[in-house]
């Protein structure tokens, strides 16, 4: 197919297209009547785009499949440019009807050393925007925010790590919304010097086991001597490396406590509580015999300010929800929130756990409200749903794009960063808070016709018919006068070839524009 391509000065595209539509009316022809009584039942287009989407197969494992069971087209090059088109068809940006308020998420994930930058809007999980960039300058990130403002997306604020072009763009595109640093990236190296810790503790003890085996092997006295010493040391080494272990944990367990938006008695949290409860656990966390963390403090003390934007946002709803019902019904409401988000953050039996308990703070609520519970409580768990800490949920579209990021060595395109996005923005989840709804309808708060595959491939048909009507008439195939006529001099019209609209096939040819 390359030679004859590069022969005539035609595309391989074209070429698949005119094997396709020789190969369907010769069938029609010369192939035995019987066999034509019932039409095949399988469609290689939906199948396609399953493999690829759904079951995250690569082009050449695809291939293969459709190799073993004698399917055609089976080719990569082929399957590669049918997906192309497919991509081009979909945009890289969402677009809506009207203006909306939101909350981004934002983060640059890369591929072979390449950012792809991608935000999404916290409520929803929606991506609003992926793209393939040159570099994660502020310059890029400020064209990305700007050019989602123009798809009429309002941003009232951010949450996203400190990375100096991704906060430099958006205090560039966006001067009215306000910045919220990750607390899962500030803490982290805290947690993960903890981690350390626990590996120490536990060699430590393998040691002191060792050391105690070594001691009663030995026989003669100036051994027995010299291995009680050996184990003494090991002992108290492993004492030590336990403590240090015991006393950090449990005093992260404090923080994350602490970084709660309310007490274990509902009361929701003030800005004042939280900097005096972070100070004194900061002064505990820094008397652990370990040097290490007073250097993983400081930049921490001196971010504090960033940490406690939720807070002040929590301060300003506990005010509001006053002046709406007493305090003891929104410590019970907020109490039920709270261990419902936590329920499913939590697995087996902790899980059951915070569901029986927020049940029965909403049992407490509705026995004091009556008739005014479910809008109350409705209201309470909205205004707490949009309190948004953390970017940790735009780290579901890095486990999301990895599969697809390995099975192509890391090469990856637009155009298939166009069709995740669509496959995730309208694939409903199957468990979690989400259960039930597709990205995109939580959103715009419309609900879906259809299935994700049946809406791709029904986008990429009214894709199509579009790009038909304001194209050129097609003309018939003019054979290339060879040596007389450039690549670049031929007209656009005569390297088309459009299929018969009565084909009765389950797959339809790439667009003309892809020739």
């Amino acid at each position: 197919m390359t030679q004859i391509a590069q022969d005539y000065h035609i595309s391989r595209t074209f070429l698949y297209q005119l094997s396709w539509a020789a190969k369907h009316h010769l069938e029609d022809l010369f192939s035995d009547p019987q066999h034509l009584v019932e039409p095949p039942d399988f469609l290689l287009e939906p199948w396609i785009l399953l493999l690829r989407l759904e079951g995250q197969c690569s082009i050449p494992s695809m291939s293969s499949i459709f190799k073993h069971f004698d399917y055609q087209p089976r080719s990569v090059g082929y399957l590669s440019q049918y997906l192309k088109d497919y991509g081009r068809s979909v945009p890289s940006t969402l677009s809506i009807a009207e203006k909306k308020m939101v909350f981004y998420l934002s983060d640059e994930i890369f591929a072979i050393g390449v950012p792809i930058l991608v935000t999404l809007e916290a409520q929803s999980t929606a991506i609003l925007k992926i793209e393939l960039a040159v570099d994660r300058s502020a310059e890029t990130w400020e064209a990305h925010f700007k050019d989602l403002g123009h798809h009429l997306f309002h941003s009232i604020g951010m949450a996203s790590d400190r990375g100096t072009g991704l906060m430099a763009g958006y205090q560039a595109a966006c001067q009215d919304g306000r910045w919220v640093c990750d607390q899962f990236h500030e803490f982290q190296e805290l947690f993960h010097r903890c981690h350390q810790l626990e590996r120490k503790a536990y060699a430590a003890i393998a040691q002191e086991h060792e050391a105690a085996d070594l001691f009663h092997n030995a026989k003669s006295e100036s051994n027995l001597q010299k291995r009680l010493e050996q184990y003494e040391r090991a002992h108290h080494a492993c004492e030590q490396a336990m403590a240090r272990y015991d006393e950090l944990s449990m005093l992260l367990q404090w923080l994350r406590e602490t970084l709660h938006l309310c007490s274990p008695w509902g009361r929701l949290r003030t800005v004042e509580g939280v900097r005096s409860d972070l100070t004194h656990l900061f002064a505990m966390i820094q008397e652990v015999d370990d040097e290490k963390l007073v250097k993983l403090l400081k930049p921490i003390r001196s971010h504090l300010g960033d940490i406690f934007v939720p807070f002040e946002q929590v301060e300003s709803l506990h005010g509001e929800l006053l002046e709406l019902m007493p305090d003891q019904i929104v410590d019970a409401l907020v109490l039920a929130w709270h261990h419902n988000h936590l329920s499913y953050q939590s697995h087996g039996k902790k899980k059951h756990t915070h569901q029986k308990e927020s049940q029965q703070w909403l049992d407490f609520a509705e026995g004091l409200l009556d008739d005014q519970f479910v809008s109350h409580k409705a209201l309470v768990f909205e205004k707490l749903d949009a309190v948004v800490k953390a970017s940790s949920l735009v780290e579901m579209v890095n486990s999301l794009l990895r599969p697809y990021l390995n099975s192509s060595k890391g090469q990856i395109t637009q155009e298939t960063l166009n069709l995740i996005m669509f496959y995730h923005n309208h694939r409903r989840y199957k468990g979690g808070k989400r259960q039930g709804k597709a990205p995109i309808e939580l959103l715009t708060g419309e609900t879906l016709q259809g299935d994700w595959l049946d809406l791709l491939m029904q986008h990429r048909r009214e894709a199509s018919t579009k790009a038909c009507e304001t194209s050129s008439p097609a003309l018939e195939l003019v054979p290339h006068p060879l040596g007389q006529t450039a690549p670049s001099e031929i007209p656009p019209g005569q390297a088309v070839c459009e299929p018969s609209v009565d084909a009765d096939h389950g797959w339809q040819p790439t667009d003309v524009e892809a020739a």
